[in-house]
């Protein structure tokens, strides 16, 4: 389209009765807005991004932005009651809600607001299919971004636990979805732990808030599972979990993550990456709760299975060991039979030996004692011998020696002194008496002539 040029311009190349003519500034508001109704009397189509938006009342107004090379170019737009009440069906109809960031294609009239000097537009239509596209065309960058990077499937590579009972939770508080989520956790009654990270799940602060969760209960060593759950809303709403920023927090994170957000037919890069995606919080919830019961119903009937295995093996062990102590009743019963019997056998036969043992030592005892009493004479004479002998040791005792006066001397290392000759002035000698003993020293030493040891000395008579 080309651009329109104000007719009321006075040609610079001939003189003019318009040359001294001087517009009011309503004058020239008013022909600017004539030109741009001539230019645009059907009105038009204008792309951009909005920002600043802002509701007073029924009515809306905001900025349409757009950057390109030359810089950033703004244009106001003012979405008045009628329009907006009209333009709603439609939004809703596509699950779309106008709020900064997001990008339209509207339609309407421009105009020159006299009491501010700015132009704007007034907006009286929307193309749906052209936000729709836009998102469309965010996501698909975002996902060739991650496959790039080939961290696209990274968060569903994570090790889920049997019984991931230490939950933590990013969302906002305050939110429905909190509530069902919560409600559904509770009714399975086993023993979950949420840990939660209050966000805004909607708004400029959204994507910084949820990347932020979900880098911290990702980084817990008290978290089994992060769950990311929000309720449903309008598709520019839930355009925030499209994010590249929550898409990187999610594949990067240590732990499985879980999305449950918006409605069932809702699907986002977020529950994209995620471990595993579910259709709302409440069907997040319970596939958690599920995972613990079947966990819990697997351990049950393991110990099941057990318990009658259990059981077989001490039935069949019990029946074995009626078997077994029945055969050792029967093999003892037959052992001890066969020991009665050879037990009596062998005791008859010692009876009879023991018998003819008996008469046998019987006899001899009776030739003895027979004998004995024919050779009393042989026993006198043996028992005088006897007499003689003993009155002989009594003779050669040294102690009845030594009880009538004799001693014996040694020397100090225990020999027996027979001769004089071999002792020494000064030599130590141990006199030995009948009772006790004493010490004495050599003074003088008188050798005599050798006696005989065959000679008795001074014995006394045999009595």
């Amino acid at each position: 389209m080309s651009q329109p040029s104000f007719e009321f311009e006075p040609d610079p190349g001939h003189s003019s009765e318009l040359d001294d003519v001087t517009y009011s500034v309503a004058d020239v508001v008013d022909a600017v807005n004539g030109v741009l109704r001539r230019s645009f009397g059907d009105g038009l189509w204008v792309r951009g991004e909005i920002q600043g938006w802002n509701e007073r009342g029924p009515h809306a107004y905001f900025r349409l932005v757009e950057d390109g090379e030359n810089g950033r170019a703004v244009l106001n737009v003012q979405l008045f009651a009628p329009s907006r009440a009209r333009l709603r069906p439609l939004l809703e109809r596509h699950r779309l809600r106008l709020a900064d960031g997001v990008k339209v294609r509207i339609f309407g009239h421009l105009d020159l607001y006299g009491p501010s000097g700015q132009l704007g537009i007034k907006m009286s239509g929307v193309d749906p299919r052209f936000t729709l596209g836009e998102m469309a065309m965010q996501r698909d960058d975002v996902i060739r971004k991650l496959v790039a990077a080939g961290v696209y499937d990274a968060n569903r590579a994570r090790h889920l636990p049997p019984v991931p009972l230490r939950i933590g939770v990013v969302t906002s508080r305050s939110s429905a979805a909190f509530a069902d989520f919560v409600h559904e956790i509770e009714r399975s009654g086993f023993g979950f732990r949420l840990r939660i990270a209050d966000v805004r799940v909607q708004g400029a602060d959204a994507v910084a808030m949820i990347s932020r969760a979900v880098r911290h209960l990702g980084g817990r060593s008290d978290v089994d599972v992060v769950v990311l759950i929000r309720g449903g809303g309008a598709k520019t709403e839930l355009a925030t979990f499209d994010h590249e920023a929550i898409a990187h927090a999610i594949v990067h994170c240590p732990l499985p993550v879980f999305t449950g957000l918006g409605h069932e037919i809702d699907r986002s890069i977020a529950d994209d990456v995620a471990h595993s995606a579910l259709k709302t919080p409440t069907a997040c919830a319970a596939a958690l709760c599920e995972r613990v019961g079947t966990f819990l119903a697997s351990t049950e009937g393991t110990w099941s299975a057990i318990g009658r295995r259990s059981a077989q093996h001490l039935d069949r062990a019990d029946h074995d060991l009626v078997v077994m102590a029945g055969v050792a009743r029967h093999r003892t019963e037959t052992a001890l039979q066969r020991s009665r019997e050879q037990l009596g056998r062998h005791g008859a036969r010692l009876r009879g030996g023991s018998e003819r043992v008996a008469v046998r030592a019987e006899a001899r005892l009776g030739l003895a004692v027979d004998a004995l009493a024919r050779a009393p004479r042989r026993l006198d004479h043996e028992s005088r011998h006897l007499d003689g002998l003993e009155a002989q040791v009594r003779l050669v005792d040294p102690v009845r020696t030594m009880a009538r006066g004799w001693s014996i001397t040694r020397t100090v290392d225990g020999r027996a002194i027979t001769d004089a000759a071999a002792l020494g002035v000064g030599q130590e000698l141990v006199t030995t008496f009948a009772a006790g003993r004493a010490r004495s020293r050599v003074e003088q030493v008188e050798p005599d002539a050798p006696v005989d040891p065959t000679t008795p000395e001074l014995e006394e008579p045999a009595r």
